[in-house]
């Protein structure tokens, strides 16, 4: 629905070294071409245009993305010139805010990106995807692939410390991007390997791109991560914290986006790490085996069923300082009007927009036809 984004009033951004990313405080046209591309389920990609329509007259400096996910968000700040600062609690999002929010200089150079394709000599590899998910997510030497070039960021070599820390973002931007293009509905929940490689008619997902080498989608998306990198003349961050971890000071406008919990209690596709948790893994490599240990435990998200209520009286009292920006979505737990509610008691002008928007795994009314986003601001 919305193919591009009209900005005309955004101005100190600037391309970084690479000269691939438009200069903003040139044009006023924002093609969704330049935002992160990405098969993650929830992102606000296509609906950024509809975002920044909705907080016009809003005046914000600093802003906080609570739950960054894609980053979409965090990304149409940064564009705007804000200093905005990315969060979220599970770290292979968070490395994808400090590549393209935090960073705003370092990119990959062609010899680092063939120097991470590669098998060396003197380099140091382990077999811990091959040994642990065969036939589960992918075929055996695309596992061996992926051991290879996990093994292979973790070994990077640079003088500059910060240098390095952004290079192996820009790394695992591209590869958890290339990982989620190759899988079935772009998930981990369930081990279905066997939906890429039957020999059957399919109604969904799409083979070619399943088909494609991990090293070729790898290199595309290095150059999209590349292409991403911009300079402004604030400072942008990125954390991996829990929202109720942050210190709520230093905000104008506070954006939350939290997991879509289903009035059924079906919430699969809302356990972000029960979704990405192989994503999260890679993050981690040397660590991996005790994210294993720990997976049924772990949900990625401070959000339940049966928690959410208080849970959301709490974020929103906490930020209640700020300019509230909440996406959601009609039908959710807990209800929009409750989230109103909440945040007239804390003295807040509320306004709400809403548009016709379904995402591909969460129909949450059971219809996609009857799916709005909905846009609360809380003043």
């Amino acid at each position: 629905m919305y193919n591009s984004v009209i900005i005309s009033e955004i101005n100190n951004v600037s391309p970084a070294p690479n000269g691939q990313a438009k200069p903003l405080a040139q044009s006023s046209l924002i093609e969704l071409s330049e935002f992160p591309t990405t098969r993650y389920q929830g992102s606000k990609r296509k609906l950024v245009y509809w975002i920044w329509e909705g907080l016009r007259g809003i005046k914000f400096d600093t802003a906080l993305d609570a739950f960054g996910g894609t980053a979409s968000v965090s990304y149409l700040f940064k564009r705007m010139g804000k200093a905005v600062t990315y969060n979220d609690k599970l770290h292979f999002n968070y490395l994808v805010g400090k590549a393209i929010i935090e960073n705003d200089e370092v990119i990959l150079t062609d010899e680092d990106i063939d120097w991470l394709v590669r098998s060396h000599d003197n380099g140091c590899y382990t077999d811990f995807i091959s040994d642990h998910f065969q036939g589960m997510y992918y075929m055996d030497h695309e596992n061996r692939w992926l051991d290879m070039v996990n093994s292979n960021i973790l070994q990077m070599v640079e003088t500059d410390k910060k240098v390095l820390q952004y290079k192996q973002s820009l790394a695992y931007y591209a590869l958890f991007q290339a990982c989620l293009v190759k899988r079935p509905f772009n998930l981990f929940h369930r081990s279905n390997l066997g939906l890429r490689t039957s020999n059957v008619k399919r109604t969904f997902g799409n083979k070619v791109a399943w088909e494609k080498p991990f090293e070729i989608l790898f290199r595309r998306f290095v150059q999209e991560a590349n292409r991403l990198v911009i300079s402004t003349d604030v400072r942008c961050s990125a954390l991996n914290r829990s929202a109720f971890d942050i210190d709520p000071d230093g905000y104008d406008a506070v954006y939350l986006d939290p997991p879509y919990l289903r009035s059924t209690g079906s919430n699969e596709t809302s356990d972000y790490f029960r979704c990405y948790h192989f994503l999260e893994g890679m993050s981690q490599y040397s660590d991996w085996a005790s994210l294993l240990c720990a997976r049924k435990q772990n949900t990625g998200s401070d959000f339940t069923l049966g928690s959410a209520h208080g849970i959301f009286e709490e974020l929103l009292a906490r930020f209640r300082h700020s300019v509230l920006i909440i996406s959601y979505k009609r039908g959710g737990i807990p209800s929009i009007e409750f989230i109103v509610t909440c945040l007239k008691r804390l003295g807040k002008k509320v306004n709400t927009k809403s548009v016709h928007y379904s995402y591909a795994l969460n129909h949450q009314n059971g219809d996609a036809k009857k799916n709005r986003e909905v846009l609360i601001i809380g003043q």
